[in-house]
């Protein structure tokens, strides 16, 4: 999928922050927006981008 090295260097577009890996999506740790991966390719574009709504885990 997304190479660690990588993931280190991604940031949020919007807001510069970080990002993490969570299934098939990389996600902003502030403005929580998500990204999609398509076919092994992270696509940071911001008009690609949707509010992650984080679900709680039970």
């Amino acid at each position: 999928m997304i190479d660690d090295e990588l993931l280190k260097i991604l940031a949020c577009p919007i807001c510069k922050k970080d990002i993490f890996l969570k299934d098939n999506w990389l996600i902003c740790k502030n403005c929580k927006r998500r990204y999609p991966i398509k076919d092994g390719i992270p696509i940071m574009l911001i008009e690609e981008s949707q509010i992650y709504e984080e679900k709680e885990e039970e």
